[in-house]
């Protein structure tokens, strides 16, 4: 369903994003996981379209995101760390103006408004200004802007951060009921989100995949953690020899 070979994205000097490849079949739910500024939201952008790459590919659904990008738009649902929310409107208005954004029919919209609703757990506040919510409900609207037009692949950049115990726990617990018949790809850096959540993991750090996965076969007979920190470690020694390296030629 997601096919990223050979992707990379430079700003001048920085590699952001170096020379990526990695893959997420149908219905699976692959953890993107990395340290903070390891470049994984660099590549959730670069997947859903909104963002150039310097070189690489991605398809989706067997679409170039570069050459063929209103066709993968159809398909991909994108929910950013910081959800585009307009806090004047009420959460079914928003919904609507989304759905129309996304280029759905009239006729379409009522009962894929109300399936994102019920989705998402909204239904109770469908007419409250998205002002009024608190973040975890916020959260949720975020997600239902990203389900609207039914998409087969969702790509999540930090779905749970900033909300507390108990909205992390709903919004993991919604996750996992979105996988199955959708593609899901979860960016995050933190760990037991992955663990619980995920099937597939993919771990980055330094712009550069270090690991990758089913979540059964890195964790047989150690922990996540164990994992990550190895992956992150070796990767680091990796670039501090070259570094050395290229200092003394």
């Amino acid at each position: 369903m997601i096919e990223v070979a050979n992707l990379s994205k430079r700003y001048g000097d920085l590699a952001a994003v170096r020379d990526v490849s990695f893959s997420a079949a149908s219905g699976q739910i692959l953890g993107f996981l990395g340290p903070n500024g390891a470049g994984k939201t660099t590549t959730m952008r670069i997947i859903t379209g909104f963002m150039p790459a310097t070189s690489g590919t991605v398809r989706v659904d067997g679409f170039d995101v570069f050459e063929q990008s209103t066709e993968v738009r159809r398909r991909i649902g994108y929910l950013p760390e910081n959800p585009p929310l307009y806090n004047d409107m009420a959460v079914a208005s928003y919904l609507r103006f989304v759905a129309k954004l996304k280029g759905m029919s009239r006729a379409d919209i009522p009962a894929a408004l109300d399936r994102a609703l019920e989705t998402c757990g909204l239904t109770a506040v469908r007419d409250r200004l998205l002002g009024h919510l608190s973040k975890g409900f916020r959260q949720r609207v975020g997600l239902a802007q990203a389900l609207i037009h039914d998409p087969p692949v969702l790509v999540l950049d930090e779905p749970t951060i900033g909300l507390d115990p108990r909205q992390i726990v709903e919004i993991r617990s919604l996750i996992r009921t979105l996988g199955g018949k959708r593609t899901v790809v979860l960016s995050t850096h933190i760990l037991p989100e992955v663990s619980q959540v995920c099937d597939k993991v993919v771990i980055i750090n330094d712009g550069r995949i270090v690991a990758e996965d089913t979540l059964a076969n890195l964790t047989r007979g150690r922990a996540l953690e164990e994992v990550f920190i190895e992956a992150i470690g070796r990767e680091g020694d990796g670039a501090r020899a070259t570094a050395a390296g290229e200092g003394g030629a």
